[in-house]
């Protein structure tokens, strides 16, 4: 396909494709880049077959399928944090002494410090598994890397945190 045929395609199409992710999204800044990257992987030649059927319908259906991919990887991480302050919770009894108060703010700080100082890979799969309460399969889905990548930076993560890693339950 060469440029003039592609800006052709993305004129008539570009709206709709746009239209599918919003309808997921609710989003129009996040669904202009899940066009983009609808658009990107026709212009590699990403898996477009003519036979099976026509390009609008199969650009729409991509667009939606991207669109729900980052919206289960955003709701991943909302469900990251909402674990996150809920581990930090206690009983309320008890987190009325002071020194429950402080000790828990010292533990939080320190395992935030922990977590912070991980690689971005290790840290966003560690978060996905443990606190976005996905399996690791669908971590390593999410961040569109294979299966043994995702169990390596789990892995590598949880190591240089102290954890041992044959005891992780992700």
């Amino acid at each position: 396909m060469d440029r003039h045929d592609f800006a052709q395609i993305y004129d008539q199409y570009s709206g709709d494709v746009i239209r599918a992710a919003v309808r997921v999204l609710g989003d129009a800044r996040l669904a202009e880049d899940v066009a983009q990257e609808v658009f990107l992987a026709l212009w590699r030649g990403g898996g477009y077959d003519a036979a099976r059927g026509p390009l609008g319908p199969y650009l729409r259906l991509l667009a939606r399928s991207r669109a729900l991919d980052l919206w289960r990887k955003n709701r991943a991480g909302e469900r990251m944090l909402t674990r996150l302050k809920d581990r930090t919770v206690l009983d309320p009894a008890v987190a009325e002494a002071p020194q429950h108060v402080l000790q828990r703010a010292a533990d939080r700080e320190l395992a935030l410090r922990a977590v912070a100082s991980l690689p971005i890979e290790q840290r966003r799969a560690i978060a996905l598994t443990y606190w976005g309460d996905l399996t690791i399969q669908q971590a390593a889905d999410a961040e569109g890397v294979p299966l043994g990548t995702a169990k390596s930076r789990v892995r590598l993560g949880l190591h240089k945190l102290g954890r041992n890693p044959t005891m992780a339950t992700a």
